[in-house]
């Protein structure tokens, strides 16, 4: 039932936002009774709150080497997977976008993941350039931002703006890394292994709901 109400409140959110998201509409979704919803979670905000951070639960995405080989590789299967999770999701980013003002709560609970994930990205290219493997002078920060701007901005303008994205998203997210690796000095290997990544482990039901309520909308 505590899954259920989620995944009812996760659904009802990114069509209707928090204004429109009745504890009432997320009952009747759920197929239950408003004091049940209640009675798992107090209020609409904590039900709402748990339901936004709970898109990430579960999500691993593929994570970047302790010990990077070929930066080539191994970024461009971590941008992939990176750019196809934000693209399925994006009804869901806009709307927790457009909350900010009214409930920075449930902005800020959206944005743990990709805080969890700029981590991992940024120890990454700490770690490329500490063992030779990227030169220059530049902030990993910063550099990390750049990269991840760049995939957020396609996955999110995308399907709003066709015009600006001429080339598909396969080839976009190869443009991005491309370009990101030039920027840092990254030089191509004349060899190297092949990259052996993890698969993502299996999204949560909150999540896979958000993405099929998502695809049937744009059917």
């Amino acid at each position: 039932m505590h899954e259920q109400l989620l995944t009812a409140a996760l659904k009802v959110f990114a069509a209707a936002g928090t204004r429109g998201a009745t504890t009432r509409r997320i009952a009747q979704e759920a197929g239950v009774n408003e004091v049940t919803l209640f009675r798992h979670f107090g209020s609409k905000e904590a039900l709402i709150k748990q339901a936004v951070s709970s898109t990430s639960d579960g999500v691993m995405l593929v994570r970047l080497p302790e010990h990077p080989v070929d930066p080539e590789q191994e970024l461009l299967a971590w941008a992939r997977i990176h750019y196809q999770f934000l693209f399925s999701i994006r009804s869901f980013i806009r709307i927790s976008m457009a909350e900010f003002v009214e409930h920075p709560e449930v902005t800020m609970a959206a944005c743990q993941f990709p805080v969890r994930i700029a981590n991992d990205l940024h120890d990454y290219l700490t770690r490329l350039r500490a063992e030779g493997l990227a030169g220059g002078d530049w902030n990993a920060r910063a550099a990390a931002s750049m990269l991840m701007g760049a995939l957020f901005a396609d996955a999110m303008g995308r399907d709003v703006m066709p015009a600006r994205y001429p080339y598909s998203q396969r080839d976009a997210v190869k443009h991005y890394v491309s370009m990101f690796l030039q920027a840092i000095g990254v030089k191509h290997p004349a060899s190297a292994p092949p990259v052996r990544t993890s698969r993502p482990r299996a999204r949560t039901s909150t999540t896979r709901s958000l993405s099929k309520n998502r695809e049937a909308r744009h059917a």
